[in-house]
């Protein structure tokens, strides 16, 4: 029978925005006295990189983003420009700069944590992150790319860690 206390997750994307989820939920559960593990592969690995503060938001393919001011009079902060721009308009180049000034402001503005310090906090709190190594050998990586405490492995690793849980949660 699998102990009801552990939970795994699997990040396999690696965008700011999509570094978020997997932080929030494991840095929750571990308050919640889970044991948690964090399994990240393919672009996921960009959450394990010693500066993700580099990872940009990508508003291309996103049609359901909200894309509200960060600052300005309320009136303006309440207006959703998301549906109103059109999806041709994200492929210029500096779309991706904006919106991810945009939302790192609007994070900074609502007081919620940065990334790192998500990341560091998951850590103080000793939830394991699994680096997929197929994929760090895929995409030519270093162990060096990445923050210390982490540990590398497969999927037979991440099943491994499964088997003894029964939260599971892919992202």
């Amino acid at each position: 029978m699998a102990n009801n206390n552990k939970m795994t997750i699997i990040a396999t994307k690696g965008t700011y925005d999509w570094g978020y989820p997997p932080f929030i939920l494991a840095s929750t559960a571990v308050a919640m006295d889970k044991e948690v593990t964090i399994f990240f592969t393919f672009y996921g690995l960009n959450l394990l990189l010693k500066d993700p503060e580099k990872l940009k938001v990508t508003p291309v393919g996103n049609p359901a983003m909200p894309m509200k001011m960060p600052f300005g009079p309320k009136w303006l902060k309440n207006i959703d420009f998301g549906p109103k721009i059109p999806n041709v308009l994200w492929n210029l180049p500096f779309a991706e700069s904006l919106v991810t000034w945009m939302m790192k402001k609007t994070i900074e503005n609502c007081g919620v944590a940065k990334l790192t310090d998500l990341r560091s906090m998951c850590q103080e709190f000793d939830v394991k992150f699994i680096a997929c190594q197929m994929t760090v050998d895929l995409f030519g990586y270093s162990k060096d790319d990445f923050i210390d405490g982490i540990e590398f492995g497969g999927a037979a690793t991440y099943f491994d860690e499964a088997s003894s849980g029964d939260h599971h949660l892919y992202m």
